[in-house]
């Protein structure tokens, strides 16, 4: 990305960062996050600490001054991750909590939660970090808030790991859902008072237990709209009691979400044709049913709950059927489907950080530098996304994903 002008902005860099950073308890932390903001924004290029410092200062000390701030300072990111949250609520009114997954390429073993891993979308394992993120969507855009950073057993328990990245005791293993539940819990802190649904997807290569995620978010009482994998299995209505499974749960007939709802499947409740938001007029055809969730028990959190499985069957015979779940019985067909998408919005907002705004640029290797670095870069994408006068997105582009 080339250096961008900021004469057009409605809020200058200094006004923005005041704000954002005024949380931070010393001057000079608070001067240091506005050069880094100010030169992720305007360093054009890879956005190695040199290279931000020599935008930003001419002095030879100023390359030492950012790397001291984000490497060893001790200042605490959540604060400012809940004003950078605040922030971007007041400039556009999100749609939707989204949680997903950035895969951050490294090189060598050192960086903290840096580990070996096989990526479906390429067929090829890499070295990498993974990043569990939050943003604030809307039809418009996708800003992160809040990350989490996935450790696996190899460093959350390796006690000279731990010591040499200052992976704190709080700091333990955890999957992606449970990380991605922790975001939830956090969200409902900082954001508004307004519940939003939460819109969910995580990697199943990396162990992602989506009964686990639905399972939390049932407990928490929030709306989402979930994909599920076809071998989901689910529980048809009291109108279907034509076997009562075992266990109890006796709802009706246990069968996977691509046996009821898929090619072969012929028990929806509901078959609609649904025009897609991309200006081509191609429709999708959307199957449904109501269901409940087995397993749980008479008194766990999905019991006598009803949900909503959608099948989505593009008119390309090449794009698989794609379910989804969603708590949002009542709502339309075509409000559910306008939150999936906020999952590809969410997609975009990664490889533009990635590629603009130095997402893969961090050069330490400690578990609060990683931190600082995220915060950084999603105080600098959230200002540019929400000040740029460039256009969003195509719709068209953010349609694969439903």
């Amino acid at each position: 990305m080339a250096g961008r002008a900021l004469t057009h902005v409605n809020t200058s860099i200094p006004v923005f960062t005041e704000q954002i950073f005024e949380c931070l308890p010393r001057a000079d932390q608070r001067r240091w996050a506005h050069a880094y903001v100010r030169g992720l924004l305007t360093t054009p290029g890879k956005k190695s600490v040199r290279r931000l410092a020599a935008t930003v200062s001419a002095s030879p000390a100023t390359s030492q001054s950012l790397h001291q701030f984000v490497n060893a300072s001790p200042w605490d990111w959540n604060p400012v991750r809940t004003e950078l949250t605040r922030w971007v609520e007041r400039q556009a009114p999100p749609m939707a909590w989204v949680v997903d997954q950035a895969v951050l390429r490294k090189r060598g073993e050192h960086s903290c939660g840096v580990h070996r891993r096989f990526l479906p979308s390429t067929g090829r394992s890499v070295t990498c970090q993974v990043g569990v993120g939050a943003f604030l969507a809307s039809a418009e855009s996708a800003a992160p808030v809040d990350w989490r950073l996935l450790l696996p057993g190899s460093w959350a328990k390796d006690p000279e790991r731990r010591r040499r990245a200052r992976i704190p005791s709080d700091a333990g293993l955890r999957t992606a859902e449970q990380h991605a539940l922790d975001l939830i819990d956090s969200l409902a802190t900082s954001a508004g008072s307004t519940p939003l649904p939460v819109v969910c997807s995580l990697d199943p290569a990396a162990g992602f237990g989506v009964r686990t995620l639905l399972h939390g978010l049932a407990l928490r009482g929030r709306d989402f709209v979930v994909p599920v994998p076809g071998n989901l299995h689910v529980m048809v209505g009291r109108h279907l009691r034509t076997q009562r499974p075992r266990g109890g749960d006796g709802y009706g007939l246990v069968l996977t979400a691509d046996s009821l709802l898929g090619a072969g499947g012929g028990m929806p409740d509901r078959v609609e044709t649904v025009a897609r938001q991309d200006g081509t007029g191609r429709p999708v055809t959307v199957v449904s049913s109501f269901v409940h969730l087995p397993g749980q028990g008479a008194s766990g959190a999905h019991a006598h709950r009803t949900y909503r499985l959608l099948a989505v069957r593009s008119d390309s015979e090449r794009r698989p059927l794609q379910f989804w779940l969603t708590s949002l019985i009542h709502a339309r067909t075509e409000s559910v489907l306008a939150l999936a998408r906020l999952l590809p919005r969410v997609g975009e907002a990664v490889r533009e950080m990635k590629d603009g705004f130095g997402l893969l640029d961090f050069e330490g290797r400690s578990y609060p530098g990683w931190h600082h670095h995220m915060t950084l870069v999603s105080a600098a994408y959230a200002y540019d996304r929400f000040t740029r006068q460039t256009p969003a997105v195509p719709e068209r582009h953010l349609m694969a994903a439903v």
